[in-house]
């Protein structure tokens, strides 16, 4: 799997602060953790920036690719600072993270993905908000692509987000996207697809949220899930994405194929791996203290 860092954010302490005051040190020391975590984007996620976007972004992409040379997902819902980003993008081409199902925000954005020859994620969030069901999101991203197509984008280019949900409040919405990715190849073909991983684990305490991505990383790669933006500084998630962990994804495939599982033959990690699958799959309710029962 690809995977894209999804830790130069503005929502972070940190990072946050690093992006409010230009402290480039900061910010390039992270760029460098995150390719030597494998990483293979960088999101630049710099919130809404409405009256400092552009500048910002300009700013920005330069900053990391005097660094890095991984290609950035460039995160805003500010569409003129999507586009100074992608003017600076010169060392290949950048990402568009991300361009909803919204006539305003194809119609803005998809020609400048054609012109700058850049990838995008194509987020299945329609004109009347998240999809309802996996039909729903067959027809969004039907319509996508057909408008990304007509103009000359090649599939290739094109990474669909089904939309991952906290499982603490809307697991019905994990097996409506999981249900998706099985008519996805047929609507389309040739297309890439990621996922905002850690959405799975919003709201969760902050200890259980790396079990959380990782077993959801687990179920999404064996739907056929591409990418994902992850958490850079998880090292066991980047080796479930790099296939290095068999014995973990044979436990969660067993509970999602409902096979009759021995947990006393299990490690400690196995046994917390199938308890966090049947909360994710909805075989139990969750609650913060799954694995303690």
């Amino acid at each position: 799997m690809k995977l894209i860092g999804e830790n130069l954010n503005i929502v972070s302490k940190k990072y946050g602060k690093a992006l409010k005051e230009r402290d480039k040190k900061t910010l390039q020391e992270l760029a460098v953790q995150q390719a030597e975590a494998g990483m293979d984007y960088i999101d630049l996620n710099i919130g809404p920036a409405g009256k400092y976007g552009e500048e910002l972004m300009s700013w920005l992409v330069p900053v990391i690719h005097e660094v890095v040379d991984l290609p950035c997902a460039l995160d805003t819902s500010n569409i003129k600072a999507i586009e100074a980003g992608l003017k600076v993008h010169t060392k290949c081409p950048a990402m568009i993270n991300s361009i909803m199902v919204r006539p305003e925000r194809m119609d803005a954005l998809l020609p400048l993905a054609k012109e700058y020859e850049a990838e995008f994620v194509a987020l299945l969030w329609g004109p009347e908000g998240m999809p309802r069901d996996e039909n729903e999101r067959g027809a969004l991203c039907a319509e996508i692509v057909f408008r990304a197509t007509e103009l000359g984008i090649s599939p290739e280019k094109i990474f669909v987000d089904p939309i991952q949900t906290p499982v603490n409040v809307q697991q019905n919405q994990i097996m409506s996207a999981l249900a998706f990715m099985k008519m996805f190849p047929d609507i389309a073909p040739g297309c890439n697809s990621t996922i905002g991983l850690s959405n799975v684990s919003n709201g969760a305490p902050e200890h259980l949220r790396p079990i959380l991505n990782q077993v959801m990383l687990i179920i999404w790669k064996r739907w056929g899930m591409k990418s994902a933006i992850v958490d850079c500084f998880d090292t066991k998630l980047h080796a479930i994405a790099r296939g290095e962990r068999p014995d973990l994804e044979e436990v969660v495939h067993k509970v999602e194929d409902g096979e009759p599982i021995d947990m006393d033959s299990l490690t400690d990690e196995q046994r917390d791996f199938v308890k966090t699958a049947r909360v994710i799959l909805g075989h139990t309710l969750y609650s913060d203290s799954w694995l303690e029962l």
